[in-house]
């Protein structure tokens, strides 16, 4: 993408300001939910792809069109792989650990659809501070 004007460079930064908005604190200005699936090597290993495939299903199913389903590398937390972040737009990023078929698909259909929280699944709540 060439930049040809000051606009082009200023519409860039909002729109990268916007993803890192989202990444940091959930915020957005859209509505669009993030799920982002930690597919390092210890996540893949502990079966990472069919968490993804699981969640890629379930988003078709349900025939949301409102989420973004981004694979990233380690999110730091193995322990408790395969790991799954959802960035709800005004809600606080929640990464969710042991994330298996079934969980993956409760996440979207509880979680993401009805807002009901899966304490059982949760690593870390970022909204929660120590």
């Amino acid at each position: 993408m060439a930049i040809k004007s000051l606009e082009d460079l200023k519409r860039i930064r909002e729109e990268s300001q916007k993803k890192v908005n989202l990444r940091e604190t959930g915020e957005s200005t859209e509505d669009i939910v993030e799920l982002m699936v930690g597919m390092a090597t210890c996540g893949i290993a502990a079966g990472a792809r069919e968490t993804l495939s699981a969640l890629l299903d379930e988003t078709e199913k349900q025939e949301l069109t409102n989420i973004r389903i981004v694979q990233v590398g380690c999110l730091g937390y193995c322990h408790s792989e395969p790991t799954v972040q959802v960035n709800l737009p005004g809600h606080e990023p929640i990464i969710f650990g042991k994330v298996d078929d079934k969980r993956a698909r409760e996440i979207i259909t509880r979680y993401v659809m009805h807002k009901e929280m899966l304490e059982d699944s949760v690593v870390i709540n970022t909204f929660v501070k120590a």
